[in-house]
């Protein structure tokens, strides 16, 4: 399948995106709105307005560097003392999440089972490109940056897996319970080990490499490498990539002899994430103009207000269960861990990929890019104000 940008279409999104970035810090506003709200001017351009968005350039192009840029970033001693914690609430939570969704699109907006199920699914991944990079602005490193990045990472997977399995069984007719449990299983554990010996292989050449060009090289193998064969394999690509940045991350950058070596990959990798998210917001912009939302009104309605309801059903009674113990989340972090669950990449990805034969397909497609375009409007727009109301940032610190 082609998914080709032009390089002229190429360098001229390069250079909006680092005017974008430019402007955005100077009025004080999210860079992911700025970039949305750029694609949408730029789709009543006739350069821009046959932009690709398919689901083999979200996913295979965009999506693994995304996911192991962040992987890296994530210190395992740290994660693991969170590590229960976050897995609850990316997984029961997400779970949870999910089903609200599903069980509300289908009596509310009389979808078919399996079309609400897939979007529940789909839709219950978080991306919260806007808090990370206003955390990131305001130099915050408090545990709710922690909890909400590591969550993030774990509930893509979640969620991506979900989504293959609930698709599976659909496209496979009945499957009893042992078969969705053998799948689940075949599904997690294929991408973990994916990620594991990849990771593992590249390491091994790494230790040899003594250079930062090669180093940067063999980590973008392992990043791509990871995801690509897990995908081959009908694995999870996500918790491949997932499992090799952590192990890049723990294992090799925290062991390379120089902080230069590190500090470069870790610079690179930066780069490397802010290319996708620049790529994929324009596309969100121009792919959202594009919508005829007036069609899907009051089930776009009705599914952004389910996922509200489904997010605090994910956060909160299971938050509540570590109330009396040193996981206890504070009232003000679970506030974040709800608002700052976004949508995008991913759930859009899984969205624009759905087969021809799922009922409400187009419906679905639609739907999923007015929660999208709401998350990141509403929610990113005021997280800023939200951070600082709360006392995780101050005046002054953050855009």
């Amino acid at each position: 399948m082609q998914f080709i940008i032009t390089l002229d279409r190429f360098l001229t999104i390069l250079l909006i995106a680092s005017m974008v970035a430019i402007l955005t810090r100077r009025l004080k506003v999210p860079y992911s709105v700025g970039l949305v709200f750029a694609g949408i001017l730029l789709a009543f351009i006739p350069l821009f307005s046959g932009i690709p968005f398919t689901k083999e350039l979200i996913f295979n192009i965009f999506l693994p560097p995304l996911v192991f840029e962040a992987a890296i970033q994530i210190r395992w001693s740290n994660l693991r003392s969170e590590f229960f914690l976050i897995l609850i609430l990316a997984t029961a939570g997400l779970c949870l999440s999910a089903a609200v969704t599903a069980a509300g699109m289908r009596y509310l907006a009389d979808w078919a089972w399996i079309s609400a199920l897939l979007f529940g699914a789909l839709i219950a991944a978080t991306d919260p490109v806007s808090v990370i990079a206003t955390f990131n602005e305001a130099g915050v490193h408090s545990r709710i940056r922690l909890l909400v990045e590591a969550e993030s990472l774990l509930n893509d997977g979640t969620a991506a897996v979900a989504f293959a399995v609930i698709l599976a069984a659909a496209a496979g007719g009945a499957m009893t319970l042992s078969g969705i449990a053998g799948k689940l299983a075949l599904t997690v554990g294929g991408g973990v080990l994916c990620g594991a010996l990849v990771a593992g292989v590249i390491m091994i050449l790494e230790r040899r490499a003594g250079d930062n060009l090669v180093e940067f090289t063999l980590t973008t193998v392992t990043a791509y490498g990871s995801f690509l064969i897990a995908e081959h394999f009908h694995f999870s690509g996500v918790l491949a990539s997932l499992t090799a940045g952590l192990l890049v991350g723990n294992l090799r950058l925290m062991q390379a002899g120089s902080d230069d070596v590190r500090k470069a990959i870790t610079a690179y990798w930066e780069y490397l994430g802010f290319l996708a998210n620049s790529f994929i917001f324009i596309g969100i912009g121009v792919q959202v103009s594009l919508q005829n939302f007036k069609a899907v009104i009051l089930p776009a309605i009705c599914a952004i207000l389910l996922v509200l309801v489904g997010r605090a059903c994910a956060v909160y009674p299971f938050c509540a269960l570590f109330r009396r113990s040193e996981l206890r989340v504070q009232g003000k972090h679970q506030l974040v861990l709800f608002w700052g669950g976004l949508r995008g990449a991913l759930a859009l990805a899984l969205a624009v990929g759905l087969p021809l034969w799922v009922p409400h397909r187009e419906e679905i497609i639609s739907v999923t890019f007015a929660v999208v375009a709401f998350s990141i409007f509403v929610q990113g727009m005021s997280m800023t104000p939200l951070l600082r109301r709360i006392g995780e940032i101050h005046k002054g610190d953050a855009s």
